[in-house]
């Protein structure tokens, strides 16, 4: 199972990227372990400065803005 950590504050964006996220998976037939996280010195512990923020399975992926869907897709995908 796949860890997926957005990072923000919980403005629209963040909101939303968890949201493609999570359809992504279903979609893809993938299990993961989704999480929000708000606490900025969390954020700050991984280097992120603009959010949303996305960690794959404890790894920086994405930061600032939204992520498009092919790149959301490949977070989930099986491989």
């Amino acid at each position: 199972m796949k860890n997926i950590k957005v990072l923000g504050s919980g403005c629209k964006n963040c909101e939303t990227t968890a949201k493609l996220i999570s359809i992504a998976a279903e979609q893809a037939g993938v299990e993961i372990e989704l999480e929000k996280v708000t606490d900025m010195e969390q954020i700050m512990g991984y280097g992120v400065m603009s959010t949303p923020g996305v960690v794959l399975d404890g790894k920086v992926v994405h930061a600032g803005g939204l992520p498009g869907p092919d790149q959301v897709r490949s977070w989930v995908s099986k491989n």
